[in-house]
């Protein structure tokens, strides 16, 4: 897994195939997903349900937390800053 967290390219990938299967969302491919558009409202229309879920499936698989809703929406902003937020909190542990 390192390998992926350490590579920007690699892990907005993840990322995004990741979200994909985490909220059954059957009618996207991962490059439909856009790195740096916004998951929620105009970008993918996700809402706070599918944050919850994103937030559990993001701390148990990288181990990192996601610690209050400002911290969410900073990490939440696009994929490319979700990969960000993942890469800074690996440094920091």
């Amino acid at each position: 897994m390192d390998d992926i967290i350490n590579n920007t390219e690699k892990l907005s990938e993840y990322l995004k195939k990741m979200i994909i299967d985490t909220l059954r969302l059957e009618d996207i491919a991962v490059q439909d997903i856009e790195t740096d558009a916004p998951l929620f409202r105009e970008g993918l229309g996700l809402d706070s349900i599918d944050a919850l879920e994103l937030v559990v499936a993001i701390e148990k698989i990288f181990h990192v937390i996601i610690e209050d809703e400002d911290v969410g929406r900073t990490a939440f902003a696009s994929v490319r800053a979700l990969a960000t937020f993942i890469q800074q909190e690996k440094q920091e542990s």
